[in-house]
């Protein structure tokens, strides 16, 4: 079963390495992780989706959460929560297929954001499978090329910025340590 974690964690060098190991050493493959900066700048952002059993789910938590610069995890699996993917796909469009790549477009609801003499850009945002369903059928047309950001989430409600703030408390307290921790 696919995961999604919401890890709020110290804007620091080397915490991306920490959090990538963690995962390498306990042999779970990690199928998307994204992240950003949030609203505090001391606080970043990862969401991470990994394929696992109910009992590898609570051990992969328990062990984020020994990381040193890790505030704060939630496994929003179960949780509602809005999730997005995007992607950018350069499809060749020849001047009569042009027209057909276009339409197919706009029935996704994607954009296009580059205009080639042989080829589009297309950009859509969404769930995973919307993007997969638009990928499909320009296949036949001919993709060149196309990159993924990987699964962004949040939950739905007001939890989610109470999470945050905790978070952002937790790195206020700790922002006097400037010492780097391995695990």
């Amino acid at each position: 079963m696919l995961n999604t974690y919401v890890v709020y964690v110290e804007n620091k060098p080397g915490v991306l390495t920490r959090v990538a190991s963690l995962f390498r050493r306990r042999a779970f493959n990690i199928d998307s992780l994204t992240v950003g900066r949030t609203e505090k700048p001391e606080v970043s952002r990862m969401t991470i989706t990994v394929d696992a059993d109910r009992d590898q789910a609570r051990r992969i938590e328990a062990n984020l959460y020994k990381l040193v610069n890790v505030l704060l995890v939630e496994n929003i699996t179960k949780q509602p929560a809005i999730m997005r993917d995007l992607a950018m796909i350069k499809v060749a469009a020849t001047h009569e297929a042009r027209s057909h790549v276009l339409e197919l477009a706009s029935v996704f609801r994607a954009r296009v954001v580059d205009v080639a003499p042989e080829s589009l850009t297309i950009e859509i945002t969404g769930a995973e499978d919307k993007i997969d369903g638009l990928l499909e059928v320009l296949r036949p047309y001919g993709v060149l090329e196309m990159v993924r950001t990987g699964i962004v989430a949040m939950r739905r409600g007001s939890k989610s910025s109470e999470a945050a703030t905790a978070a952002g408390v937790m790195a206020h307290e700790t922002n006097g340590d400037d010492v780097s921790y391995s695990v």
